[in-house]
């Protein structure tokens, strides 16, 4: 998709209600949530374990809908469509890197950014997001030889290759250092603004949340309903 202009909103949710469970053991996570995700600018979305930072990704991605309210993803009212329908938004407009990478360790990291545009069916040229997150010279290495810092980096090189304007990044720093850290979230608010892409990163790292263009706070543990 061509890049939105910068802060126009990319996506959007209105009212949004989410329950997790039946009966007795259902909590309500989200009660009326409202937010909007602007392109060129990273968001991160803080709260402590169990908030919801997770299923909201989810909730934008199309991959879990909301029991009421409107979740809205490059001008789709998401809840309105099927899934198959739902998978062609994903594969047209909306890119997740999830905490567990999925990542093939045997592979090159060129490679695996390969894989992500053939399963997606794209033609596009791996060196560019790759130079985008300053493995160039890292591309042939194969992923498991590489640094936990530079594994995130090929994730997000892979994501960025398919030109998503919803970018999701669930936790990229949990297992990097204060260093690494900081480098991956200059890096975040660096690709917001080059791609356009709305970036949407769930975080509990003060380092990322200091570099942020805006933040979405969530109250915090699940309220039992019933």
């Amino acid at each position: 998709p061509a890049a939105a202009l910068p802060g126009r909103p990319v996506a959007t949710l209105t009212g949004v209600v989410k329950t997790h469970g039946r009966g007795p053991t259902a909590a309500r996570v989200f009660d009326g949530l409202d937010a909007v995700f602007e392109s060129g600018r990273l968001t991160v979305v803080t709260g402590p374990s169990g908030s919801g930072k997770t299923t909201l990704l989810h909730l934008l991605a199309g991959l879990d809908l909301p029991d009421a309210g409107e979740v809205r993803v490059a001008g789709a009212e998401v809840q309105a469509l099927d899934r198959a329908a739902r998978a062609e938004l994903r594969r047209r407009e909306v890119a997740l890197v999830p905490q567990q990478s999925g990542l093939v360790p045997f592979l090159s990291a060129r490679e695996n950014v390969e894989l992500g545009l053939e399963i997606r069916g794209l033609a596009a040229d791996p060196h560019e997001p790759l130079a985008a997150v300053g493995l160039s010279e890292r591309a042939g290495q194969r992923v498991s030889r590489l640094s936990a810092g530079e594994q995130v980096r090929v994730a997000i090189a892979r994501a960025l290759a398919v030109r998503p304007s919803l970018l999701l990044i669930d936790e990229p720093t949990a297992r990097l250092d204060q260093a690494n850290a900081l480098r991956l979230a200059t890096l975040l608010t660096t690709l917001a603004r080059e791609s356009g892409a709305a970036v949407v990163c769930a975080t509990h790292d003060p380092v990322v949340i200091e570099q942020a263009d805006g933040r979405l706070s969530l109250a915090g543990e699940p309220v039992a309903v019933g």
